[in-house]
């Protein structure tokens, strides 16, 4: 028996984004919607096949499968389907049978594109583009908790004036939170030290904090903006500034952190590595990259602006270091060309890196010259390994010999790779066609480039071969919406948000420029590049970047919690620590990455 009209709205009331209408256009929805019931092992619909709406579980199980037939999702009551095909063409872009017998609800066609259009809590469920469209960086435009350098430091009333000077030098801090059984009660600062203690002859060892503190100062909340701080600290002429939630301490705003906020731009960094004569001062200014990191993501700058950023400060600091080098050992003996690869080539590291590069050397090169690169190569790779750009696990670094040739043995290396792509020599040309010059003679490299990807995307085997390589890499997808996380060891129930998050695209990426000999080496601009030569569908194209912002703007922003939280950051993330909305979007795009990955995988080119 269909489901009567108060049977769906009572149903919709509890699924997500229908609980966040307006009361009025959810009971016009709920009288929209078309019930289907359907028995075990029917079709729902084929690919290709015009969607009448999106469907909606009511009751029962589905399963889609993707080009090849390949199961990429089991969905239970209350999971969508079809949104996809509604927001390319109005085809299905997938199939989808009845697991067990089901009762399906289709809101048609245009009612969707009408939610869509006019309730955007509606079109940002079903949008898997951007998390947000402010680029807005500005100080005075961001919320003060992006403002805050760490979470507050705090102390009891009854310690000693002495036990709490303690923590502020051993912790490095000017101020700290006076917390009662979790309630917010003062604030003592060093300058208290100075005025209440010290100038009053009081002894440090016996005097209680609540002796000397601001009781109960005036604070801001969360959501206040950076120009409140700035006009409560000059209008009140305090240097400190209580961040609270209630009586609850949640953290503290210094005048240096304000200072350390407009000191991190990339801009500022890069012109004092310009400047750095020592590799203990480039160290100073790399260790602000987790800084940098969380202050250009809190400012909801896209992703690539974020790693570009990023990326220009390991640009630098490598250059500097050249420079620094050549300034000991002389001029060269003959022109080269240092050029990076892996996420420094691409332009697109993160909080977490280490290096890879190597040097291209003129054909004029001698054997009796070698000295010179070595040493040069040394002094470069400990720098970056100093700045925190840690040594390369696989040894491509300019220091292995083997990758610090002439450019006809990297000729040599590359047209061997390309007609012998056993593995080893598949992952090499993986790598190497990330390649990015940073400094040096860039005509050593431009020419071989041309050269390599004509002769490779010529040989079909090869190109068969890195198809195949690119698919080792899996999103972490489980049945029944589910994730495939780690199982055990310290990341136990997370996913790794690079190998099995942004790798697969960045793979993608790959050979779909070598299918089209497309020069771009960033991942975005490559999908871009595909797209507008053909090699990729507008609408896979379209599908695979919204997945790929989606995947490595969440990866960015996990980042910049743990940053927050004052731990290193790394790639783990617990998708089921996440929301139901974020959880949902972050599994959808995945399995958009899953059916790019099976299409190449079946047709041995881009999906069309």
């Amino acid at each position: 028996m269909a489901a009567a009209t108060s049977d769906i709205l009572k149903f919709l009331e509890t699924v997500h984004p229908y609980d966040s209408l307006p009361r009025a256009e959810l009971e016009r929805v709920a009288g929209c919607f078309i019930c289907k019931k359907l028995t075990a092992g029917a079709e729902v619909y084929a690919q290709g096949e015009h969607l009448p709406g999106l469907f909606l579980v009511m009751d029962g199980s589905v399963e889609v499968r993707d080009s090849s037939g390949t199961v990429i999702s089991q969905l239970s009551p209350r999971n969508s389907f079809g949104e996809r095909g509604l927001m390319v063409d109005g085809r299905a872009v997938t199939s989808a049978w009845a697991l067990t017998d089901l009762l399906l609800l289709i809101l048609p066609a245009g009612e969707f594109k009408r939610l869509m259009s006019e309730q955007p809590v509606y079109a940002r469920f079903f949008t898997r583009g951007r998390l947000a469209d402010v680029r807005r960086s500005e100080m005075a435009l961001r919320k003060i908790g992006d403002l805050m350098s760490k979470p507050a430091l705090v102390c009891s009333p009854e310690d000693s004036v002495r036990q709490a000077a303690e923590v502020m030098r051993d912790r490095k801090v000017s101020s700290l939170g006076v917390v009662e059984k979790d309630r917010f009660v003062g604030l003592i600062t060093t300058r208290d030290l100075a005025s209440r203690v010290v100038a009053e002859g009081l002894d440090p060892a016996t005097t209680p904090v609540s002796a000397v503190m601001t009781r109960q100062p005036l604070g801001l909340t969360e959501d206040a903006l950076g120009s409140d701080v700035l006009n409560f600290m000059l209008e009140h002429g305090v240097g400190h500034l209580p961040v609270v939630n209630g009586d609850r301490l949640e953290g503290i705003v210094t005048q240096t952190d304000l200072t350390r906020f407009q000191a991190r731009t990339s801009a500022l960094m890069i012109g004092e590595i310009a400047a750095a004569e020592h590799v203990s001062e480039l160290r100073q200014i790399t260790d602000r990259i987790p800084q940098l990191l969380a202050q250009l993501v809190g400012g909801n700058q896209a992703h690539e602006v974020v790693t570009r950023l990023i990326t220009d400060v390991a640009d630098a600091v490598t250059r500097r270091l050249i420079v620094l080098a050549e300034r000991e050992l002389g001029p060269p003996p003959v022109p080269y060309l240092w050029l990076a690869c892996g996420s420094q080539g691409r332009q697109e590291q993160t909080g977490v890196s280490d290096q890879d590069n190597c040097i291209f050397i003129d054909d004029s090169f001698v054997e009796s010259q070698r000295p010179w690169f070595e040493k040069l190569a040394r002094r470069v790779s400990d720098g970056l390994d100093a700045c925190g750009y840690v040594y390369c696990p696989g040894d491509m670094m300019a220091t292995n010999p083997r990758w610090c040739q002439p450019v006809h043995v990297w000729r040599g290396y590359f047209f061997g790779w390309v007609e012998a792509p056993e593995p080893m020599a598949q992952m090499l040309a993986s790598v190497m066609f990330d390649l990015r010059p940073i400094a040096g003679t860039g005509t050593l490299f431009h020419d071989l480039q041309a050269e390599v990807l004509d002769r490779a995307s010529r040989n079909s085997i090869f190109v068969a071969h890195m198809v195949s390589n690119s698919l080792k890499h899996a999103p972490p997808l489980g049945l029944l919406r589910g994730f495939a996380t780690i199982r055990s060891g310290d990341h136990r129930n997370q996913i790794d948000m690079k190998h099995n998050g942004v790798v697969p695209v960045v793979d993608l990426g790959r050979v779909y420029s070598l299918m089209a000999r497309l020069p771009p080496v960033n991942t975005r601009a490559r999908l871009l590049a595909a797209e507008a030569s053909g090699v990729i569908s507008n609408a896979g194209a379209r599908d695979l970047i919204a997945a790929y912002d989606l995947i490595a703007e969440m990866r960015l922003r996990n980042q910049k919690n743990q940053v927050k939280a004052g731990l290193k950051p790394d790639n783990y993330l617990a998708p089921y620590d996440l929301g139901d909305f974020e959880r949902s979007h972050l599994r959808d795009a995945f399995v958009v990455v899953r059916t790019m990955q099976s299409a190449l995988a079946n047709s041995g080119r881009a999906p069309a």
